[in-house]
């Protein structure tokens, strides 16, 4: 099963108004289309990004949950080629990325 993390972004989010806004489908179908969803984004963000970002900053807190490492830290530089970000505070979730033996092909 794909993680549903990326469900609460800007598209995530306006995929699932979208499904709450068609009368036509059943609930079972939009189930079927965010699963969809999430195996897909999951793919391509896996197999198509390839940028890198180097990022510093003081580490606040962090846990492992579930296989879940969640991780907040305060006065973040984040850093590309050419560009310097800096910010006060962010929250890094990261799940693993690995295939975990579940079907992926459907």
């Amino acid at each position: 099963m794909a993680y549903q993390l990326y469900r609460n972004t800007t598209l995530g989010n306006s995929l699932q108004e979208s499904l709450d806004e068609l009368i036509q489908i059943t609930p079972q179908l939009a189930l079927q289309v965010l699963l969809q969803f999430d195996k897909a984004i999951n793919a391509a963000l896996a197999q198509r990004v390839r940028n890198r970002v180097n990022f510093r900053g003081a580490l606040n807190t962090y846990r492992f949950c579930d296989n879940v490492w969640t991780f907040v830290l305060n006065d973040v530089e984040f850093r590309e080629v050419t560009e310097l970000i800096k910010v006060e505070k962010v929250k890094i979730v990261a799940c693993d990325g690995k295939n975990t033996g579940s079907n992926t092909t459907e």
